[in-house]
């Protein structure tokens, strides 16, 4: 467990945040094993798998690893993530019962924005840090620059159609900190694979 390290430490750690639809929880531990040894040291566990939750207390067991959950869409499944030892929390969208229940929790929180009224409901429980979601389908890079405009002191995570060809594009962006992509960990790919995979994304300049 990294302790109480915040969301802008957890963004700032590594310039992608691998995004992992859990399949096969006999790969998880060695899934995280390779992308930390490839330089990823941040997690992302979607919820979108019957055995996400095992993923994450199987991942949590990684040293070095940082361990979140994604696609959080309420509060009884922010208290079940928790429950497991998830380091932090990521949403596709922000409603304010489960805005409100993540700051009273104290967790770092990512919760996903594609309007400028996101942003200032976000702002309103004391947000900064935001996931642009889903960043290609929301109208790519054009679209966060003048979302952005408006907000100086918010900083992104695009996530959502962004590969390892794109991904520099995004970076180069001065609000965005890292961006969220499953392309380091494709499914069937061996460990060697994704630690290669896992390499080259550590070292795209953020």
């Amino acid at each position: 467990m990294s302790g109480h390290i915040g969301i802008e430490a957890i963004m700032r750690s590594g310039p992608v945040i691998p995004v992992l639809v859990v399949d096969d929880i006999g790969h998880a531990r060695e899934t995280a094993e390779a992308l930390v040894e490839g330089g990823l040291k941040v997690l992302e566990v979607t919820l979108r798998t019957p055995d996400a939750m095992k993923a994450i207390q199987r991942m949590n067991l990684v040293p070095g690893a940082i361990v979140g959950a994604g696609t959080v869409l309420n509060e009884k499944q922010l208290e079940d993530v928790l429950a497991v030892g998830s380091e932090f929390i990521v949403s596709p969208g922000l409603t304010e019962p489960l805005g409100r229940a993540a700051v009273k929790a104290g967790v770092p929180f990512l919760p996903g924005i594609a309007n400028s009224g996101d942003i200032m409901r976000g702002m309103d429980l004391g947000l900064k840090h935001f996931k642009f979601f889903p960043a290609m389908a929301a109208g790519g890079i054009p679209a966060l620059k003048a979302l952005a405009a408006p907000f100086n002191k918010a900083k992104f995570c695009p996530t959502g159609g962004i590969s390892a060809a794109t991904a520099p594009d995004w970076l180069a962006l001065d609000p965005v900190l890292c961006v969220g992509g499953s392309w380091v960990a494709p499914a069937g790919a061996s460990p060697e694979e994704i630690v290669r995979l896992a390499r080259e994304a550590s070292e795209l300049a953020a």
